[in-house]
C-alpha cells in the first residue's frame, strides 16, 4: 500500500457513517483505568521473565526506549481522537482520512491482533489457576473465563467500563504493594531464598552486570541482549492504543483522551521500570526461571508465600482484565467495520442496550479456537501466537503514525469534521487549532516508524518471530486480496 493512496480531496464524513447510537458511558474514571488496563497484563506479569532473560537488568532501559515509542503512537491516535471521536478509530480514521483500502487492511489487522492477543492471554491463564489447583487441566481454565468474560461485555459499555475499573484498580494496589514490599526487603535486609543480599546493587553485580548479554550477542539458545529484549517489551506495551477505541462512548473526549494519554508516561515509569527495577534488586535477574510470574517469585523468595497466591490471583485478575478490553475493542472494531461496509452488515447491529452482540459473539467464538490450541499445542501457544500478535500491533502501529500524517493534511486542506473546532479552517490556522498536538509532527512519525522497522528486523534474528514476519507478510497479502475481492463483489 503506498502512502500516497490519499484521495485529492478531503472526504466528506458521510463517507464513513457511524451513527451515534453507541451509549456514551464512559466516565473519565473508565477511561483512565482502561488506558491502564490495556497496558499491564500478561506482557507485564508473565512475559518480563523472557525480556529479562534476553537482557538482564538493561530490560530497564528497553521498557524505556520501548515506552516512549508507545507514548508518541498513542499521541498520534489521541490527536486524531479529540478532533473526531468515533468507534473503531483506527479503521475510521484510515478510511476517512487515508482510503477506504486503509480502513479495510487497519480495521481488520487490528481485530486479527485482539484475536491473537485473546489467545495468548487464554493461553497462560491456565498457569496462574494451577498455581493454586494444579489438577484443573489448562483448557478447563481457558474455556470458563472465556464464557466469563463475554458475559459481561454483553451487559453494556458502562458495565464494561465498571468492570474493567475494578479489574485496574487491583492490579494498580497490587503493583504499589509489591514495591512498597520490595523496597522494605531492601531497606530492612530480609533474607532471601538465594541468600543474595536485597540491594539494587544487584543490577550491576549479579550475573554479568547492568548490561549482561550486551546489546545484542549470540549463545547457543539464540540471540540475546537489549536489541532483542525491544521485540518482547514491544507486545507488553500492546492495548495502551484502546484509548482511541473509547472515544466514541466516552462522555468528554476533549479531556479524558488527553489526561489518559499524557498519564501513559507515569504508567510505564512505575509499573513497568519501578516494578522489575525492585524485582531484580530482590530476586537476582539470573534466577528469573519463567516458571512462575516473577511478580510470585519476589514473594517466595522471602517465604511470604500467602502474599505470592494473592500476588497469584492479581495477575489472573490481569488476564482477565485484558482479554476483557480485547473483547470489547474486537467488538466496536467489528461495528465499526460494518458500518463503512468493510464488514457484514449483521455486526453493524446493536442491542437495546448499545451493545454490538454481533460483534461480541462473533469474536468470542472466533476466540475459543484458542482453547483447542491451549490444549494441543500448549508451547505454541505462547511462544509463536505472542509473536504473530507482535507484528500484528506492529502493522497496525504503523498504520496510525501514516494516517496521522493523512490526518494532518486533510485539515491543512480545509476538511476537518464539522462538528470540529477546526471546521471552517484551513492551512497553517487549522493545524494551530488543533486542541491536542503530536510534538515535534513533522518528524516524530518517521522516527517512530523507523523504530518499528527496527524491531520487525530484529525479530528475524529469532526464529519463532521470524516465522511471524513471514506470517505477517502473508496476513497483509491476504487483506489486500480480501480488499480486492470484496470490492469487486458491489
Amino acid at each position: 500500500m503506498s502512502t500516497t493512496d490519499a484521495p485529492k480531496k478531503p472526504r466528506e464524513t458521510d463517507d464513513v457513517p457511524v451513527p451515534a447510537t453507541l451509549r456514551k458511558s464512559l466516565k473519565n474514571r473508565h477511561i483512565q483505568l482502561i488506558a491502564l488496563g490495556g497496558a499491564i497484563g500478561t506482557g507485564l506479569f508473565y512475559g518480563s521473565s523472557e525480556s529479562i532473560a534476553l537482557a538482564g537488568p538493561s530490560i530497564l532501559l528497553a521498557y524505556l526506549i520501548g515506552g516512549f515509542a508507545i507514548f508518541m503512537i498513542v499521541r498520534a491516535l489521541s490527536e486524531m481522537s479529540v478532533e473526531d471521536p468515533k468507534a473503531g478509530a483506527f479503521s475510521y480514521y484510515a478510511t476517512r482520512y487515508w482510503s477506504k483500502r486503509a480502513g479495510f487492511i487497519s480495521g481488520w489487522n487490528y481485530w486479527f491482533n485482539y484475536i491473537l492477543v485473546s489467545m495468548v492471554e487464554l493461553a497462560v491463564v491456565g498457569s496462574f489457576v494451577n498455581y493454586w489447583f494444579p489438577a484443573i487441566p489448562t483448557w478447563v481454565s481457558a474455556a470458563a473465563f472465556l464464557v466469563l468474560i463475554t458475559a459481561a461485555n454483553l451487559l453494556g459499555v458502562s458495565k464494561f467500563g465498571e468492570f474493567e475499573f475494578w479489574f485496574a484498580i487491583i492490579k494498580i494496589v497490587a503493583v504499589i504493594a509489591m514495591i512498597i514490599g520490595g523496597l522494605a526487603v531492601i531497606i530492612f535486609a530480609l533474607p532471601t531464598a538465594s541468600g543474595i543480599k536485597a540491594s539494587f546493587a544487584n543490577w550491576f553485580t549479579v550475573g554479568g552486570g547492568f548490561f549482561p548479554n550486551g546489546l545484542m550477542g549470540h549463545t547457543d539458545n539464540g540471540w540475546t541482549g537489549l536489541l532483542m529484549a525491544l521485540v518482547v517489551v514491544m507486545f507488553s506495551f500492546g492495548g495502551t492504543e484502546l484509548i482511541g477505541i473509547t472515544a466514541g462512548e466516552t462522555e468528554d473526549p476533549k479531556i479524558t483522551i488527553p489526561r489518559a494519554t499524557n498519564d501513559i508516561i507515569w504508567r510505564i515509569l512505575v509499573f513497568y521500570i519501578g516494578a522489575l527495577g525492585v524485582i531484580m534488586a530482590v530476586v537476582p535477574w539470573n534466577t528469573i526461571d519463567g516458571k512462575s510470574s516473577p511478580f510470585v517469585q519476589i514473594f517466595d523468595s522471602v517465604g511470604i508465600h500467602a502474599a505470592a497466591g494473592i500476588l497469584n490471583f492479581v495477575c489472573l485478575t490481569a488476564v482477565m482484565s485484558v482479554y476483557n478490553s480485547g473483547l470489547y475493542a474486537n467488538s466496536r472494531m467489528l461495528y465499526s467495520l460494518a458500518k463503512q461496509g468493510n464488514a457484514p452488515a449483521y455486526l453493524g447491529k446493536l442491542n437495546s442496550k448499545g451493545v454490538p452482540v454481533a460483534g461480541v459473539l462473533t469474536s468470542a467464538v472466533i476466540t475459543a479456537i484458542a482453547v483447542v490450541v491451549v490444549f494441543v499445542w500448549p508451547e505454541f501457544a505462547f511462544n509463536y501466537l505472542m509473536s504473530i500478535a507482535t507484528i500484528a500491533g506492529i502493522i497496525n502501529w504503523t498504520m496510525i503514525m501514516f494516517t496521522e500524517m493523512k490526518f494532518r493534511k486533510v485539515v491543512e486542506a480545509g476538511g476537518a469534521p464539522e462538528d470540529s473546532d477546526l471546521a471552517g479552517k484551513s492551512g497553517q490556522e487549522a493545524l494551530d487549532a488543533i486542541h491536542f498536538k503530536l510534538p515535534f509532527a513533522k518528524v516524530t512519525p518517521w522516527v517512530v516508524l523507523v523504530f518499528l522497522a527496527l524491531v520487525v528486523v530484529l525479530m528475524c534474528f529469532s526464529v519463532s518471530y521470524r516465522i511471524a514476519v513471514i506470517a505477517g507478510v502473508i496476513w497483509l497479502a491476504i487483506l489486500f486480496v480480501a480488499y480486492q475481492i470484496t470490492q469487486a463483489k458491489k
